[in-house]
């Protein structure tokens, strides 16, 4: 989700707000928004920009964190750097990762806080129906 490709801030009255007049985006903006969401539908890579959001690290501290093989970290990590979402920097011999789009943390942060939420909340059936939903979906 390239700059210019709109935010949050830039839907006059927000989400809720049915008087909001946004014009629908364009066919080049929902192909790169669906490309960027197929590439955080993969846990691990969705699990890889959540990590990089908090604070930047090289692909070792990454595979300890979310628990994956350095080979599977770093094309993990190549693919979401070849989307623009993250990018590196060396720090001598090391390769330092961090998020490249800050508009993609405040989406990762959204939902997975919100998914967090109701799970910690244990809001009844309906939401874990919900839930149950969405994994099933397998996208």
């Amino acid at each position: 989700m390239a700059a210019g490709a709109g935010s949050f801030e830039s839907f006059e009255g927000g989400f809720d707000d049915p008087s909001a007049d946004a014009d629908d985006p364009s066919a080049e903006v929902l192909a790169e928004a669906a490309a960027a969401f197929g590439l955080l539908a993969s846990s691990a890579r969705l699990h890889l920009v959540w990590a990089l959001a908090q604070g930047e690290s090289d692909v070792s501290g990454l595979a300890e964190r979310v628990g994956g093989a350095l080979p599977a970290i770093s094309q993990h990590l190549a693919k979401l750097k070849l989307a623009g979402l993250v990018r590196s920097r060396r720090e001598g011999r090391r390769v330092v990762y961090l998020v490249d789009d800050p508009d993609v943390v405040t989406i990762v942060r959204l939902m997975v806080g919100q998914l967090a939420d109701r799970r910690a909340e244990g809001a009844g059936a309906h939401t874990g129906a919900r839930a149950g939903r969405l994994r099933g979906l397998g996208a």
